[in-house]
């Protein structure tokens, strides 16, 4: 269907109604926070700390991927950074 064209009038109102958006609005993200590729490397990089941390013993590396993925995605879902707290616990 075809709209009908606001009137001039009424897009200059709604121009200068709200000049700054919502705060709320600001702190959704558009898109994708990262590339895939950046992903997959910020989990790589706290699997390689993860196993560092346990001495590189063979047999968990799949448990170390696992586990610094779900810290990267909670990381970007959650828009912050890692605490002090969280990297002496992981």
């Amino acid at each position: 269907m075809f709209k009908k064209p606001r009137k001039l009038s009424q897009l200059s109102v709604a121009k200068t109604a709200d000049p700054q958006p919502s705060t709320e609005a600001q702190s959704i993200p558009e898109g994708p926070v990262c590339s895939l590729e950046e992903h997959e490397h910020m989990i790589s990089e706290a699997a390689y700390f993860r196993a560092e941390q346990r001495g590189f013993s063979s047999g968990n590396e799949l448990d170390d991927w696992l586990q610094a993925e779900a810290e990267i995605d909670s990381l970007i879902q959650g828009g912050g950074s890692r605490s002090a707290r969280s990297v002496e616990a992981a």
